[in-house]
């Protein structure tokens, strides 16, 4: 018995000694390239807005954002958004209308949240604003047709992204929460 433990510790031994480790240097990811994207603090999840035909100066789309890039959203400048009118109620004619500037929101619109140590701001949109950069009248506009406000967030080293440039996760995951892209239905 004593035989077959000093053997099994020979080549445990054996086996320690023999193997050989490749050194293999530590990646520096701080020289990786990095972006940003826009978090949807609040409502989370994101859901679908809507506006009431009948009050589009009191009904809203409203939300916490909060700008993430490296080093606490320094490198944070602006978040530039664009609306388009879908009109699915061809009773009233046919109102589409292509993007054009909504708002824009730079990094002085922003401050420094104290839990994230992110830039937060409160983004609200009126149903009224929408119409109004659109140029829609009230009547091209009815229950069941839809905006969408489309999102680009610009960083101060000229980088912009978007839903074109992000990965799945970041505008398809709950935690990324950063879509580019909020919807707003019309509503009574």
């Amino acid at each position: 018995m004593k035989n077959l433990l000093k053997i099994g510790m020979l080549l445990s031994a054996f086996f320690l000694v023999s193997c050989e480790t490749e050194m293999i240097e530590r990646l520096d990811e701080f020289s990786f390239e990095q972006g940003g994207y826009m978090r949807t603090v609040t409502p989370f999840p994101i859901p679908i807005f809507s506006v009431s035909k009948a009050n589009m100066a009191g009904t809203n789309m409203t939300m916490v954002l909060e700008a993430v890039t490296p080093k606490g959203g320094e490198n944070f400048d602006s978040y530039e958004m664009v609306i388009r009118f879908l009109d699915n109620t061809p009773a009233n004619g046919s109102n589409a209308k292509t993007d054009v500037a909504l708002k824009t929101l730079t990094a002085s619109n922003y401050a420094k949240d104290a839990a994230s140590g992110y830039p937060r701001t409160t983004l609200v949109v009126t149903g009224k604003e929408m119409q109004d950069a659109l140029k829609l009248t009230a009547d091209q506009i009815a229950t069941g047709d839809r905006f969408e406000i489309r999102a680009k967030m610009k960083l101060k080293d000229g980088k912009v992204f978007d839903a074109s440039n992000s990965s799945g996760d970041i505008v398809g995951g709950a935690f990324y929460s950063s879509p580019f892209l909020y919807r707003v239905n019309v509503v009574n």
